[in-house]
């Protein structure tokens, strides 16, 4: 656990540097995939689409730098946070476990293969015809994946997920309840993926019109992604939650471009 400012101080500055990297890591991905919409935008603002783009970016690092330090707040306040991170702010030898490691990669790389089954298998026909692959470059894809991995863990586990059930527990925990009871997370966790799903969809609407088919996509096949994040988060760190996502993000935007 954090004990000092200073070392709280450390460990919002080494998450929000991480999450700005990603922000920064993503803007071709988000010039590729949504480059009519952007400059459609850019041309009603009369601005570059630069400037755009760096006004986006600039946007997101003042949301970052506010979700690392709610987030870090509510999860010390539940008992989740970001070990390996903390260990390093407090300038302690980080205790990494490789089959924490191991588990997190394996269930990212299977998570992201049963998303890619699914879309191809249920969704593709008709309704998400053309979005399986995405038209987008592998290289894109892989800078997209480290945005994915760190900054929208951030966002949705460290931030969102702690603040929600933390305020659960406040609201309906019992005097001497434990840090995060089981159903307080999960109740957390289910709220958070639909949330997590729902978000994909302005990126989603930019490419394809909005059916019923394409919302119930986005949350199925992100909210599924999500649940397992946020299992991570609880049983190994915010680290492992991200290394996950990665992997599962590598599936999805390296692999199912390059094979699809």
């Amino acid at each position: 656990m954090v004990t000092t400012k200073g070392a709280q101080f450390r460990t919002w500055l080494i998450l929000w540097m991480a999450s700005l990297a990603g922000v920064i890591a993503v803007l071709p991905y988000l010039r590729e995939l949504l480059e009519q919409a952007l400059q459609e935008d850019a041309a009603a603002s009369g601005r570059s689409l630069e400037a755009l783009l760096a006004l986006q970016a600039l946007l997101s690092a003042v949301l970052l730098a506010l979700a690392c330090w709610i987030g870090l707040w509510a999860a010390r306040r539940i008992g989740l946070g970001a070990p390996i991170v903390e260990a390093l702010a407090e300038r302690r030898t980080p205790r990494v476990s490789a089959q924490a490691v191991a588990e997190s990669v394996l269930l990212g790389l299977l998570a992201g293969a049963c998303v890619v089954a699914l879309d191809l298998l249920v969704f593709a026909p008709p309704d998400a015809a053309g979005l399986t692959a995405e038209r987008l470059s592998p290289v894109n894809g892989l800078l997209a994946s480290i945005y994915g991995a760190i900054s929208e863990e951030v966002l949705m586990r460290l931030c969102l997920l702690s603040l929600l059930a933390l305020a659960l527990r406040s609201l309906f925990a019992r005097r001497g309840a434990a840090p995060l009871p089981g159903w307080i997370f999960w109740t957390a966790n289910v709220m958070v993926a639909v949330l997590f799903g729902l978000g994909h969809l302005p990126a989603t609407a930019a490419l394809v019109p909005l059916t019923a088919g394409i919302v119930a996509r986005a949350i199925v096949l992100n909210g599924l992604l999500a649940l397992l994040f946020g299992v991570l988060y609880r049983r190994h760190g915010l680290e492992m939650a991200m290394v996950a996502h990665f992997a599962a993000d590598i599936v999805l935007h390296v692999l199912t471009p390059l094979l699809i």
